[in-house]
């Protein structure tokens, strides 16, 4: 296990790239998944995630850093994962009343994307095909296009290509391909928005070191500066949803734009507080 490296920090750059987030309405993920089923809108997403990340670069080169993590205890390394845990064993042993939208004690979706899974042991069992390809893959987006743009190298980013093709083979095959920019999923057509809100995630997740799966890895590693930025990106969702940052398709929320200013202004802050060369 290993922590210490500025978790105050890594807690709001994790705030911060859920806010970006959900502006667009989707992860890094999910943007180019977006685009595999054929949503012209995560092009501009996806633009603004690599101009995110390559402005990271850009504070990696003029000698930014969080620090150095520090040893820990095994204890200080499961906690996400003893979370994780619990979180499952309530879906397994809470009963759950799809009308009043709860299980047991907690609230649950009932409509949307939130409430839209698979059956239980196939989510579980792809979860974990996906969680030990990308953990031994080091699998990550964003790491792709810092890799790209620093050190042209595309090991990473031939992954990200992969997963794209696969994405879109599968979408061709199951008839889920609908190319276009109006009625796709889960969306909007504010391109501004889009290109701005994922430019605040790529760059919140570039100087924490990974984007949001990669920090899930992480975490689960025993990282526990990586599941300080997890438990950012979870307060903010909670908070984009209740104080109106989150977008809908119908645009942006009523507080979307002030939100994803102040996330790149605290942003483009820790890239030039923390500049070690002198």
């Amino acid at each position: 296990a290993r922590a210490g490296s500025a978790p105050a920090t890594r807690f709001f750059l994790g705030m911060c790239a859920m806010a970006g987030a959900l502006v667009f309405l989707g992860c890094p993920w999910r943007a180019f998944l977006r685009l595999a089923g054929g949503d012209g809108n995560a092009i501009l997403g996806i633009l603004g995630l690599a101009c995110g990340v390559f402005l990271g670069t850009r504070f990696f080169k003029a000698g930014f850093s969080l620090g150095r993590a520090q040893g820990q205890g095994w204890s200080a390394g499961v906690m996400i994962a003893l979370a994780a845990v619990a979180l499952l064993a309530a879906r397994v042993f809470l009963s759950g009343d799809p009308v009043a939208g709860t299980l047991g004690w907690l609230q649950a979706s009932v409509k949307g994307p939130g409430a839209a899974h698979a059956p239980l042991f196939i989510s579980l069992a792809g979860g974990l095909l996906i969680g030990v390809l990308a953990q031994r893959s080091r699998f990550c987006t964003m790491g792709a296009l810092r890799d790209l743009f620093l050190f042209r190298q595309t090991h990473l980013f031939s992954g990200v290509l992969a997963f794209l093709v696969v994405a879109f083979a599968a979408n061709l095959a199951l008839g889920q391909f609908h190319p276009g920019f109006e009625g796709q999923p889960v969306a909007h057509t504010a391109g501004l928005w889009n290109f701005l809100g994922m430019l605040v995630s790529g760059l919140a997740f570039a100087l924490a070191g990974g984007c949001p799966g990669r920090q899930l890895i992480l975490a689960g590693e025993g990282d526990g500066d990586s599941a300080v930025f997890v438990l950012g990106m979870l307060v903010a969702a909670a908070l984009a949803h209740t104080m109106g940052w989150a977008s809908s398709p119908k645009g942006i929320g009523p507080n979307g734009a002030a939100a994803t200013f102040i996330a790149l202004g605290f942003c483009l802050l820790v890239g030039v507080a923390n500049l070690k060369k002198a």
